[in-house]
């Protein structure tokens, strides 16, 4: 039953009627995952829903993670503080140290909340955090990329985005500095799409 639920949502994540205010792009990445950002970033255009983001990097480093980015990308990207609005051509990082970040929907599109609680999956920031708050609020208006990352951090948040109706996508094998976080997603049949890190811009601008 789940196979046949997942098979139905292997369509494209396109809805004229939706304005990109209510569409999101989530991307989690752990261990090789800052280049792996970066690649997929610069890879996409301008015209494009909000973007949130979790890299496992202690407090002190998303900052400056986040101003790399936004030096190289041809929209904004910079590190998140609680009650941000993602809007499109935004990218927003969620902070390092003892916060998870998590989004809302409201009458006007997503907010970010960032907030001190527990770990989940062993870390904070946590990319399950994040997805589970995506499936929950965006559902089938989500985008979810799982990159290169030592783990489980984020897999079964994302199979729950792609039950929820959300286009999923995990980096391959061969392009990942460490298959831990794509494999599990993707043996626990989170993923629609496995593709190598250079092809995945170009699926991301094909399905918005």
């Amino acid at each position: 039953m789940l196979r046949m639920d997942l098979e139905r949502n292997n369509m494209p994540f396109k809805n004229n009627d939706v304005s990109l205010n209510n569409r999101i792009i989530a991307i989690g990445a752990s261990t090789g995952g800052t280049d792996a950002i970066l690649e997929v970033l610069k890879g996409l255009g301008r015209d494009i829903p909000g973007i949130v983001m979790v890299q496992h990097m202690p407090e002190g480093f998303t900052g400056l993670f986040a101003k790399r980015l936004d030096d190289q990308c041809v929209f904004e990207v910079r590190e998140a503080v609680n009650g941000d609005r993602v809007t499109p051509g935004l990218a927003l990082l969620a902070p390092g140290g003892d916060c998870q970040m998590r989004i809302r929907k409201d009458s006007h599109g997503f907010v970010v909340e960032i907030k001190e609680d527990e770990r989940v999956n062993g870390h904070r920031p946590s990319v399950g955090a994040l997805f589970d708050s995506v499936a929950n609020e965006a559902g089938d208006q989500a985008i979810g990329v799982i990159l290169t990352g030592m783990g489980s951090d984020g897999a079964r948040e994302l199979l729950k985005m792609r039950q929820r109706g959300a286009l999923t996508i995990g980096q391959d094998e061969d392009s990942c500095i460490v298959y831990g976080m794509p494999r599990v997603a993707y043996e626990v049949g989170a993923v629609q799409y496995q593709l190598s890190l250079k092809d995945i811009p170009g699926k991301i601008m094909s399905s918005i």
